[in-house]
């Protein structure tokens, strides 16, 4: 199975064929991948090199002229460094662009702390009119992508990471009524696991009577099924797995139970910064995001 960076690369090189509108903006990560696509379309395929705030705004530059930009690097060089940029040249200017990332939260361990950025999806979150899509595959990947790319004017993030399920799901259109997908349904509790946690969630409630859904768009947040799901117990249990900062998505979760008797788990990656780099399997490991961390805190939690 290829990469969801991989997927990325392939799918942005054909749909800059199909579509005289895109563009692809870079700060020399993944360059390489682009060459073939740059020789093609010299105009539309532009390198910064490596001034991630120029990056930005060149992105919204061209989507003032009227293109749809594609603008990408490391989550921690497109969000958390330029992110006045994003703010001001994208968010104040009200123009849109597609922005993805790669390498999520720690997928390059080794890379240390300055190349991890668990929390791009919290910031994100203070921003108005973002649409964020964090995949657990590379079929959902291209999906999201390609919506994203005719999806006229919006602002877009999309999420990558290496790590993946071992199967797509068919997700709804983004925009649908219902952004959740139902996995399988319980009595004693809701898990919803996001993009890649899916798997390792799934594992780890085996056995449990527990709802999971499953979320590969996370803002705007599908507070209906949600609802829907929780709202079936007289108490509502709700564990969040998200890949990304701990208890992101916890006052989201709270908006949509704001009727009901509640409580809120929020796990993912934690505030600590973990100095022995590692991989990232052990990233996972420490911060109890595999099966055996997760199903210790959902038990725990749910009695």
């Amino acid at each position: 199975m290829d990469t969801m960076r991989e997927r990325f690369i392939s799918t942005t090189t054909r749909l800059l064929d199909e579509d005289p509108r895109l563009a692809v903006v870079l700060a020399e990560i993944t360059m390489d991948g682009f060459r073939p696509a740059q020789q093609d379309h010299p105009d539309r395929v532009v390198n910064v090199g490596i001034r991630e705030q120029l990056l930005i705004g060149a992105g919204a530059g061209m989507a003032l002229t009227g293109m749809r930009p594609i603008v990408h690097t490391f989550a921690s060089f497109l969000v958390e460094r330029p992110f006045e940029q994003v703010k001001l040249d994208f968010g104040h200017q009200g123009v849109g662009g597609i922005l993805v990332s790669a390498n999520a939260s720690y997928d390059w361990a080794a890379g240390g702390v300055t190349h991890m950025a668990p929390g791009d999806v919290a910031l994100m979150d203070t921003l108005d009119g973002w649409t964020v899509h964090v995949p657990g595959h590379p079929d959902e990947a291209e999906a999201l992508l390609r919506h994203a790319a005719g999806a006229g004017d919006d602002r877009v993030y999309v999420r990558l990471s290496n790590l993946a399920n071992a199967a797509p799901r068919a997700l709804p259109r983004p925009g649908a009524a219902t952004g959740f997908l139902t996995v399988r349904e319980g009595s004693r509790g809701v898990v919803l696991a996001v993009g890649p946690m899916l798997d390792a969630a799934l594992a780890a409630v085996e056995g449990l009577d527990v709802t999971v859904l499953y979320a590969a768009t996370v803002r705007p947040f599908d507070a209906a099924a949600l609802r829907a799901a929780a709202g079936r117990q007289d108490r509502a249990e709700v564990v969040l797995v998200e890949p990304y900062l701990a208890g992101t998505s916890t006052a989201a979760a709270n908006d949509a139970l704001a009727d009901l008797p509640h409580r809120v788990l929020g796990l993912g990656v934690g505030r600590a910064e973990l100095r022995r780099y590692g991989t990232a399997e052990e990233h996972t490991a420490a911060h109890g995001l595999d099966a055996r961390g997760l199903r210790g805190s959902i038990t725990g939690f749910l009695g």
